[in-house]
C-alpha cells in the first residue's frame, strides 16, 4: 500500500533524508587497489561506511545523500582500477544506521566463494620510477610492489587475499612499510605483497651446490658478469625459475639447447625496453601495447634480418618470443645486461618449472652454472603467457602469468537453467589445463604442460588439490576427456571415486568447440571446425578434421576429412615423413615410395610401407595436424619433429612469406563426397590436392607458393562445408587455428560470403582451452539430463 511504501521509504533515507547502499562488486577486485580506491572515492564523495574483501568479492555499504551515494555507485564501477575486471554488481538499499567516518574492514571469510582470484601483474610506472630514484628508499630493490602491480595469485595462500594469506606473512612489516599500509592516502594502502629492504625479501646468487656467492646488489652484478661470460643462469622469478644465457651469443644459446635437450623449440627472449625490442623485430602499435600491458605476455613478433640474435634462439623460425621485463628483479637485471637474454621455462623437458630453490638445485643440476634466488615463497607454479597479434585481434596461445585465474563468465544460455553445482574439469594429456565451473563462473588455471612424466602428474594433482581448497569448492561431478588412456582421465576416475561423484567424458572436438563458444558467451547451434594433432573418437579412431553442427550439450558429425592410416602410430607423430608417406600411398598406391622424401636409411621406407600394406601398427585418422605434417615432409620443411607443432609452424612461415608477395593465387582442388562409413555426414578427399602438390614439386614450383595454395585449399573446404551445412555462426577451435595465417585466410573467405566468424581470443585454441570446453559440456548436460555422444 502508499502508507507501507512511504513508512518503508522514511525508515530507509532516515530521519535527516541520507540513505545507505549495499554494493557487492564480483569478479577480479582483490589485489588490484579496489579497497583503497572505494575508500578515497567514498572520503571524496562525503560518505560513512564500510569496504570489505569478502570470498564473494568487494563488498560495500555507504551512507550519506542520494545524490553523492548515487555518484559514489556509479563512479565506482566507471573509474575501478584498469587491473580489475567487473564481472558483476548487486546493489541493495538498507536501512541507515549513523555510522561516522569510512573504514577499510578487516576481510570476512564468510559466505559462498566466488572465483575472483587475482592475477600477477607487471611492475606499473610508479613502482619503476622507484626504482631508479636514488633519493627513494626501495631505490634499486628488486621486490618492490604496490596496490597496482607485483606478484598476487603466485603468493596467494588463501582467499580473502590479504598480506596474512600470502607468502609474504613471514616477513613482518618495517615502521615505514607499515605507516604506508595504514595510510588511505598512499598507493601501498593495504598492498598485500608490501616490502622494502628493511623488511621484505632479498636475492642471493648460489653456485651449484647452494654455496652463496653473493648477496643483494652484489648477486646481482655477479649474476650478469656470468650471463655475458657466456653462462647458463638459473633465476627464481614471480612464478617459478627461468633460464637465462645471452641471447647474442650462438655459443651460449646452443649451450642451453644441448643441456636442456631442446633442440629446435623456440626460446623466449625478454629484452631490456621496447625499443630494444623494436629494434630486433618488426612490431605493429597493437603489438607494443600488448608488451607493455599489466599482463606482460611472451608475443610473437616477426624477427628482423639485422636483429642481432643468435640464429640458435629460434632456429628456422622467421618469429621470436619476445618479452619485457615485468618484475622489479628482471627490470634490474636487463638493464645490468643492457641487451637481450634467453629467458625460457626453468625445468626439464615435459616437467613442470621448479618454484624452491633445493628442488631447482636438484632439477637443474644438469644445466644451470648458477642460481639467483630469493626468499620470496612461490605458492604455486606460474609461467609466462604467450600471445600473438592476428589481424582480427589478439590470441592467447598459452594462459598463464598475468591472465590466469581470472575467470569466464558461463554462458547465460547455461546460467539461465544450471543447477547449483560445481563442475571440475581436469583437461586433456597435452597443454594441460584444469576448470572449476562455480556459481555464474569458471575458472581456468594457469597452464599445467603435458602430462607425460611423474612431476607433471603430480603438478596436475597439486593443482587440483589447489584451486579446489581456494575457491572451497567440493565438484558434484568431474569432466575429462573421452581418450581412456589421457593421465587426465585416470586420475578423474580416481578422483571421483573417491569423492563418490560421477565422472563424466567429454568427446576431445565437442570440448574444443564449446569452450570457443563459452568464451563468446554463444547459444544454440554453430558449425564447428574442430582441426588438431588428435583426439579420441566415438568410433574410437582417432579425430582431427572435424565439422561438428554442436551446441553445449550435444554434436553431431557433418563433415570430416578423408581418414588414413599413421604408419608406426606414435612415432608418425614425431616424424612427418611416415604421414608424407601414408597420403602418397593412398593416392598413388606402390608408386609412393618413389615419391616420398626424407628416408636416409636404406630399408626404412620399406619397414614403413609394410605397415602400411599389412594394416598393421597403423591406426586410421583424419587429423588435420597430421596433414600438415605430410604437407611439410612433402615440401622437404620437416621430416622429423623434435617438438609438437614444429613441421606445422614450418608449413604457415613458408605460406606466409608467398602470401605477402603473390596475388590471386587459388588453392589446390579438394573433393566434397559422400561418406559411406558415416550415411548423412560428407568426407573431404584430400587426394586431388596431393596430386596437384606432387605435380607442382614436379615443375619446380616454390615450396611457400605450394604451402599457400595448401593454406587457400583447406580455407576452400571450410567454406562449402559452410554452405551446405546452413548454419550463419562458424566456430573455429583446436591447436591448427595456433595458425594466424589459416585463420585470417577463412575469416575473410566466410565473412565475405555473410557468415559470422568466431576465434579464440581469452582462451587458448590448442588443448589449453579443453577444461573450459568440458565445464561447458557438463554443465549442459548436468541440467538437461543429456546423455550426449
Amino acid at each position: 500500500s502508499r502508507q507501507k511504501w512511504c513508512c518503508m521509504k522514511s525508515s530507509l533515507l532516515g530521519s535527516e533524508g541520507k540513505m545507505r547502499l549495499r554494493i557487492l562488486v564480483a569478479g577480479t577486485v582483490q589485489g588490484v587497489g579496489f579497497r583503497p580506491f572505494a575508500y578515497r572515492l567514498a572520503r571524496r564523495l562525503g560518505l560513512d561506511g564500510w569496504v570489505a574483501n569478502t570470498t564473494e568479492g568487494l563488498l560495500v555499504e555507504a551512507e550519506g545523500t542520494k545524490e553523492n551515494v548515487d555518484a559514489f555507485a556509479v563512479r565506482l564501477i566507471d573509474e575501478a582500477p584498469d587491473s580489475s575486471r567487473i564481472e558483476r554488481v548487486a546493489r541493495q538499499t538498507i536501512p541507515v544506521t549513523g555510522e561516522r567516518g569510512f573504514h577499510i574492514r578487516t576481510s570476512l571469510a564468510g559466505g559462498l566463494r566466488y572465483p575472483t582470484l587475482p592475477a600477477d601483474l607487471a611492475i606499473c610506472a610508479d613502482c619503476s620510477r622507484e626504482l631508479w630514484d636514488p633519493r627513494d628508499r626501495r631505490f634499486r630493490y628488486p621486490f618492490l610492489t604496490c596496490t597496482r602491480c607485483g606478484p598476487r595469485f603466485s603468493i596467494l595462500t588463501d582467499l580473502p587475499y590479504d598480506r596474512s594469506r600470502t607468502t609474504l606473512n613471514r616477513f613482518p612489516l618495517c615502521p615505514a612499510c607499515l605507516a604506508e599500509y595504514q595510510d588511505p592516502a598512499d598507493r601501498r594502502f593495504h598492498a598485500a605483497a608490501l616490502a622494502c629492504p628493511s623488511c621484505g625479501p632479498r636475492a642471493a646468487l648460489w653456485d651449484v651446490h647452494g654455496r652463496v656467492l653473493a648477496e643483494d646488489e652484489g648477486a646481482l652484478a655477479q649474476a650478469c658478469q656470468m650471463v655475458a661470460n657466456g653462462l647458463v643462469l638459473a633465476v627464481k622469478g614471480l612464478g617459478g625459475f627461468q633460464l637465462w644465457v645471452d641471447a647474442c651469443s650462438e655459443t651460449a644459446v646452443r649451450r642451453l639447447r644441448d643441456r636442456k635437450r631442446r633442440p629446435h623449440k623456440p626460446f623466449a627472449v625478454l629484452f631490456p625496453s621496447l625499443q630494444a625490442v623494436e629494434e630486433a623485430c618488426l612490431v605493429s602499435p597493437e603489438e607494443s601495447a600488448l608488451l607493455a600491458s599489466p599482463q606482460a605476455p611472451i608475443v610473437l613478433l616477426r624477427r628482423r634480418r639485422s636483429s642481432g640474435l643468435a640464429a640458435a634462439v629460434a632456429p628456422g623460425n622467421a618469429f621470436v618470443g619476445a618479452m619485457l621485463p615485468y618484475s622489479p628483479l628482471h627490470v634490474l637485471l636487463a638493464a645490468e645486461l643492457n641487451g637481450p637474454a634467453v629467458a625460457t621455462s626453468g625445468n626439464r623437458s615435459d616437467e613442470p618449472i621448479a618454484i624452491e630453490e633445493h628442488d631447482a638445485l636438484a632439477r637443474l643440476g644438469e644445466i644451470a652454472d648458477a642460481y639467483l634466488v630469493h626468499d620470496r615463497p612461490i605458492a604455486r607454479p606460474v609461467d609466462d603467457s604467450v600471445a600473438r597479434i592476428l589481424p582480427s585481434g589478439p590470441l592467447i596461445l598459452r594462459r598463464a602469468r598475468g591472465y590466469v585465474p581470472s575467470p569466464i563468465a558461463l554462458p547465460e544460455e547455461l546460467r539461465r537453467r544450471r543447477a547449483p553445482v560445481s563442475i571440475l574439469a581436469v583437461g586433456g594429456h597435452l597443454k594441460n589445463t584444469i576448470a572449476l565451473a562455480a556459481g555464474d563462473q569458471v575458472t581456468v588455471s594457469q597452464h599445467l604442460g603435458d602430462l607425460s612424466t611423474p612431476e607433471a602428474s603430480a603438478a596436475f594433482r597439486q593443482a587440483i588439490d589447489d584451486f579446489t581448497r581456494l575457491l572451497d569448492v567440493k565438484p558434484a561431478a568431474i569432466a575429462c576427456d573421452l581418450h581412456p588412456d589421457y593421465r587426465s582421465t585416470q586420475y578423474a576416475r580416481e578422483l571421483a571415486e573417491r569423492l563418490a561423484v560421477p565422472v563424466i567424458p567429454v568427446q576431445h572436438h565437442h570440448a574444443h568447440i564449446a569452450s570457443c563458444m563459452a568464451e563468446h558467451n554463444l547459444g544454440g547451434e554453430v558449425l564447428g571446425v574442430a582441426w588438431d594433432g588428435a583426439g579420441y573418437g566415438p568410433d574410437r579412431t582417432i579425430w582431427g578434421g572435424e565439422f561438428l553442427v554442436a551446441g553445449y550439450g550435444t554434436f553431431r558429425r557433418c563433415a570430416r576429412w578423408r581418414p588414413f592410416r599413421l604408419p608406426g602410430g606414435e612415432a608418425a607423430v614425431r616424424e612427418p615423413r611416415r604421414s608424407a608417406l601414408a597420403v602418397l600411398w593412398e593416392t598413388f598406391g606402390e608408386e609412393a615410395v618413389n615419391l616420398v622424401r626424407g628416408f636416409e636409411q636404406p630399408g626404412q621406407v620399406q619397414a614403413v610401407t609394410s605397415l602400411l600394406r599389412q594394416q598393421v601398427q597403423s591406426p586410421v585418422t583424419s587429423s588435420m595436424g597430421r596433414v600438415f605434417d605430410a604437407v611439410a615432409s612433402m615440401l622437404g620443411l620437416c621430416q622429423v619433429a623434435s617438438f609438437e607443432g614444429q613441421a606445422a609452424m614450418a608449413v604457415e612461415h613458408a605460406a606466409s612469406e608467398a602470401w605477402e608477395k603473390a596475388a590471386g593465387e587459388v588453392g589446390y582442388p579438394v573433393e566434397i563426397v559422400k561418406d559411406l562409413e558415416h550415411p548423412g555426414t560428407r568426407m573431404i578427399d584430400w587426394r586431388p590436392m596431393v596430386r596437384a602438390i606432387q605435380e607442382d614439386l614436379r615443375t619446380g614450383i616454390a615450396p611457400g607458393l605450394i604451402a599457400l595454395r595448401f593454406h587457400l585449399a583447406l580455407a576452400d573446404s571450410i567454406h562449402r562445408v559452410a554452405q551446405r551445412a546452413g548454419l550463419p555462426r562458424v566456430v573455429l577451435s583446436g591447436g591448427c587455428f595456433q595458425n594466424g595465417l589459416l585463420v585470417e585466410l577463412i575469416r575473410r573467405r566466410l565473412a565475405g560470403a555473410g557468415f559470422d566468424v568466431f576465434t579464440h581470443r581469452e582462451i587458448p585454441p590448442n588443448d589449453g582451452g579443453l577444461s573450459l570446453g568440458q565445464a561447458a559440456v557438463v554443465c549442459a548436460r548436468w541440467t538437461g539430463r543429456v546423455e550426449g555422444q
